[in-house]
């Protein structure tokens, strides 16, 4: 039996694991039991933190979002242009996935699309956020007359939202055989490129 702990370290070790066992198990298939004995406690001892996994599942969002939206602040407060702005942001939510790799598996789990409503809608939100991240540096380049004409920035904030989705399945699909950072900045430029006016390299 591991020694006691304050309830704030329990519950990050609690959260720690299940994002460990979501990447190495899927999501769908660990249970409370799968958590408690990796950590060494009992199953009661989870559900003195949490009321239930539905609320552990929350938490595990919670934590995911915080990291995210201080990555996205950092990004934002580091980089001068629109260009950079998009680019920190694309990598900033890269290297999210790198660090918690669980992301994909997550975001396509019963446990978010179909079983914990709150959880779905914390991502949602999460996702309108970066969304909207990316609308207002791409906006920019709309103003200063970078962006092509015919490209609105809410649709062109959809593209790279999905593309960074699609990089990010596919590395997690292929056994992480390729840096996902590295790719996902390699297809965004070629993104980019295609949304700029002519002659206005990424």
């Amino acid at each position: 039996m591991s020694s006691r702990k304050p309830a704030q370290d329990r519950k990050a070790d609690i959260v720690s694991v299940l994002l460990d066992l979501a990447d190495r198990i899927g999501p769908d298939r660990l249970t409370t039991n799968d958590i408690a004995r990796e950590i060494g406690i009992t199953q009661a001892a989870i559900f003195r933190h949490f009321p239930s996994k539905a609320d552990l599942w929350v938490e595990v969002g919670e934590v995911i979002a915080k990291r995210l939206e201080c990555a996205w602040i950092d990004a934002l407060s580091t980089q001068t242009s629109p260009k950079e702005r998009l680019r920190g942001l694309v990598l900033a939510q890269l290297r999210q996935i790198e660090s918690t790799p669980a992301i994909p598996s997550i975001l396509t789990s019963r446990e978010l699309n179909a079983d914990n409503a709150a959880l779905r809608a914390r991502f949602a939100e999460l996702l309108s956020r970066f969304q909207g991240h990316l609308v207002t540096a791409l906006q920019e380049l709309v103003t200063e007359g970078l962006l092509n004409k015919e490209t609105k920035a809410k649709d062109a904030a959809v593209l790279v939202t999905s593309l960074i989705q699609g990089v990010a399945i596919r590395w997690s699909l292929g056994s992480r055989g390729f840096t996902l950072s590295a790719e996902g900045l390699r297809l965004f430029d070629v993104l980019l490129g295609l949304l700029l006016t002519q002659g206005d390299d990424p």
